[in-house]
Formats: structure tokens, C-alpha cells, sequence
């Protein structure tokens, strides 16, 4: 045992490399190594050699093992020295500019449309992206035979051969979360629900994914002039003018009666679009008062408490008050793109500071 200790010791100070050192362990306490076989003969002893012996060959591999560690981290070190010596960094160069991330121009807005609205009372609401067609629809006085249900142009969740349950859908409009909301608080209420919608649509102004924020708010007295005034706060607001005139034009929408399709005084002048000015109008908005049976199937009673809803898309309200011309663009994942329409982390949306850079 003590040449097989002399052996290995001086040839692992000798070894010139990691695969050097791993052929001599290997050699010395593999499976076939020469200390493991000397410690397979101690089966063959008898009880008295075995004490002496047993002991010995352990405490002999205990050492080559450790040597082999100790000659492992000596000659990492002596090639991490042989890097460092290649390799250095001149600290008084320049400092080269890092790129920083920005906040996509969609998160931006919804943070500017909460801003305003929680200026006006309105508290956010959230709901799930995956719902029930009694939330999505039925609930929201959506007849079965209405197009909005056709497979194609919502996406409904696949369901396995015997499932009773009701059918899922990715919601299609955040309206679910302002029945969940009544069934959840009751009247009164004043909410705001942003939020990811689905459709199956796609073209420069649509895609499957985007994004919408609904109004909802449920008094004794609410009437269609106050559905007018939060609406003309909210435009003067988002777009920072200080006067704009809105239009409501009569529609039909299965949750509100009355209903109304609201559009803005703008002018187009060099394909610039500027809000309260000019003789054009753009349709940026759905509103009306919550039909009674819409309460009714979220617990209110329609006897005692009344409101209105309105919902707008939030990708279109971005593309007209920043100029972006494709809806795609949003979710391209384009980095030009990105830096050109991106905001900095710390430009936080407040009425007070202003909502824009």
C-alpha cells in the first residue's frame, strides 16, 4: 500500500491536465482501479487482517482522493491565470450607452385610461380571459341564433366526449367582468374593465387578440346626460384638449336600451388627426343604459337601480392619438418599432402631470 501511495502521489503532482488527472483516478479508485481491487481482497482475509488492512486502504483512498481534488483546483487556477492574461478590460475606455427597455404604447394607454377614470370614481374590475357563454353571452341578453356566436368568429374551448358543463369561450368583450361584478357587490357600482378580448378576425385594423375597457356604473338616478359628461371628461382628458364635441348616434346593442354609438369632432388635415376642431367625425365608442334584463341576470333589481355601460378598444384609441398606422404592429415584437412608439419606465400616466410625454 505504501508504493501504491507513492505511485499515485507523485503522479498526480505530475499530471499537465484535467484529462491527465482524470485517467489517474481512473487508474487509482475506478471500478477496476487498483486501490478498488486491492479493497475487493479484503473479502478473502481473515477477520484479524481485515482490521489492519480495511482501515488502511480507506484511509489510501481517502488521500489520493483528496490529493486528485487539491492538483483538480490547482490547475484551474493556473488556467484561469493564463486567461486573465489574454484577457483584460481597459477601465478607463468610454462606457458604451445600454439600450434600455420601454413600456409598450398599449400598457401606456391602459394606464392613462385608469388614471382618468379613477379621477371620475371608477375602480377596475378584473375577470377571467376564459369564460362560460352565460357570461360571455346569455347573461348579456346575447340570443343563441345573434352572429357574434358562430364558431367563426368567436374561439370556444374544445370539449371532451360526455362533458355536460357549459360551453367555454375566450371572452370576446370584457362585458362578463361587469356581470360578475354585480353578481359579486350588487348595486351601486362604478367600475372600469380593461382587459385582453378574442375574435376571430385579422386584417390592418383586427386581430384575434386585442384589447378593450369597459364602463359600467349602476345608481338610483343615473340617466344618459351623465353617460354624456363622463364621456366628453374622459375624450377631453385622453386626448388633452380642452373642448371637444361628441355625437351620439342611435344603435342597437343586446345589453343596453337606449344605445348609441358616440363619435368626436376631428379634422384629418395632412393625415394628422386632431380631436375638437373641424367638421369630421369619428366613431370611437358603443355606450347606452344597461337593459333591465341585463340587471336582472347579475341580481339587481331593475325596479330599484338603473346606469350605463360603454366600451372602446384600446388599440384603436392608441393608434389614433399616437399616429401608429397597423393594429399588427402591436404584436410583431418589432424593436424598432418598440423604441420608436415605446414610452420610458418612469413616464407614469397622472391627470395632474399630464398623461403623454
Amino acid at each position: 500500500m505504501e508504493d501504491l501511495r507513492e505511485k499515485y502521489i507523485d503522479l498526480i503532482a505530475k499530471a499537465g491536465d484535467e484529462a491527465a488527472l482524470e485517467d489517474l483516478r481512473v487508474a487509482a479508485v475506478g471500478k477496476k482501479g487498483e486501490i478498488s481491487l486491492k479493497m475487493r481482497e479484503l473479502g478473502k482475509m481473515s477477520p484479524e487482517e481485515r482490521q489492519v488492512a480495511g482501515p488502511a486502504l480507506n484511509a489510501l483512498k481517502d488521500e489520493i482522493n483528496a490529493a486528485l481534488a487539491a492538483k483538480k483546483a490547482a490547475l484551474a487556477d493556473v488556467a484561469l491565470e493564463e486567461r486573465l492574461k489574454t484577457e483584460w478590460l481597459d477601465v478607463t475606455l468610454p462606457g458604451r450607452p445600454m439600450r434600455r427597455g420601454t413600456i409598450h404604447p398599449v400598457s401606456q394607454v391602459m394606464e392613462e385610461i385608469t388614471a382618468i377614470f379613477a379621477d371620475l370614481g371608477f375602480s377596475v374590475a378584473e375577470g377571467p380571459q376564459i369564460d362560460s357563454d352565460w357570461y360571455n353571452f346569455d347573461a348579456l341578453n346575447i340570443p343563441s341564433h345573434h352572429p357574434a356566436r358562430a364558431e367563426m368568429d368567436t374561439f370556444y374551448m374544445h370539449r371532451a366526449e360526455g362533458d355536460n358543463r357549459p360551453p367555454h369561450v375566450l371572452r370576446t368583450h370584457t362585458s362578463p367582468v361587469q356581470i360578475r361584478h354585480m353578481e359579486a357587490h350588487g348595486a351601486p357600482c362604478r367600475v372600469i374593465a380593461p382587459g385582453r378580448v378574442y375574435r376571430a378576425d385579422y386584417d390592418q385594423t383586427h386581430t384575434p387578440m386585442f384589447h378593450q375597457v369597459e364602463g359600467l356604473a349602476i345608481d338610483r338616478d343615473i340617466s344618459m346626460a351623465n353617460l354624456k359628461w363622463v364621456l366628453e371628461e374622459f375624450v377631453k382628458a385622453y386626448f388633452e384638449v380642452d373642448h371637444v364635441e361628441l355625437r351620439f348616434r342611435a344603435s342597437h346593442f343586446p345589453f343596453t336600451e337606449p344605445s348609441a354609438e358616440v363619435d368626436i369632432q376631428c379634422s384629418w388635415e395632412g393625415g394628422v388627426l386632431k380631436v375638437g376642431e373641424g367638421d369630421d367625425w369619428l366613431e370611437i365608442l358603443g355606450s347606452g343604459m344597461v337593459h333591465p334584463q341585463v340587471l336582472k341576470n347579475s341580481g339587481v333589481n331593475p325596479d330599484e337601480w338603473q346606469g350605463f355601460a360603454f366600451g372602446m378598444g384600446i388599440d384603436r384609441i392608441a393608434m389614433l392619438k399616437y399616429g401608429i398606422p397597423d393594429l399588427r404592429a402591436f404584436f410583431d415584437s418589432d424593436l424598432r418599432w418598440l423604441r420608436h412608439y415605446g414610452f420610458a419606465a418612469l413616464d407614469v400616466p397622472t391627470t395632474a402631470a399630464g398623461l403623454s410625454r
